[in-house]
């Protein structure tokens, strides 16, 4: 997995903006189930956010490497309490990082 330019890395900020967290990490972390899922959304949107819940136990940079790690996605920020994922889709290819 080739990693993103600062050029990609600002045009996906950009993009992600306006998206709210499709997900939420609570107490119980990350399972395969939920990786999963997390999975089936990046196929279908390829940017998604999942926020931090304050009762997660975790740091947010290791849920977000060990999300990243499970879904072959890139980590493209982490503001605050919320990790913004970018995953090229396979079949429904609708950013252009050109």
């Amino acid at each position: 997995m080739n990693t993103l330019t600062s050029r990609q890395v600002k045009q996906l900020k950009a993009e992600a903006h306006h998206l709210n967290p499709i997900f939420q990490v609570g107490k119980n972390g990350v399972n395969d189930n939920f990786v999963e899922q997390i999975n089936d959304v990046l196929e279908k949107r390829e940017l998604i956010k999942i926020s931090v819940l304050q009762n997660c136990l975790e740091d947010k940079e290791n849920i977000a490497a060990q999300i990243s790690e499970a879904t072959n996605s890139h980590v493209v920020t982490i503001i605050g309490k919320t990790i913004v994922l970018y995953k090229m889709s396979e079949e429904n290819k609708k950013i252009d990082l050109g």
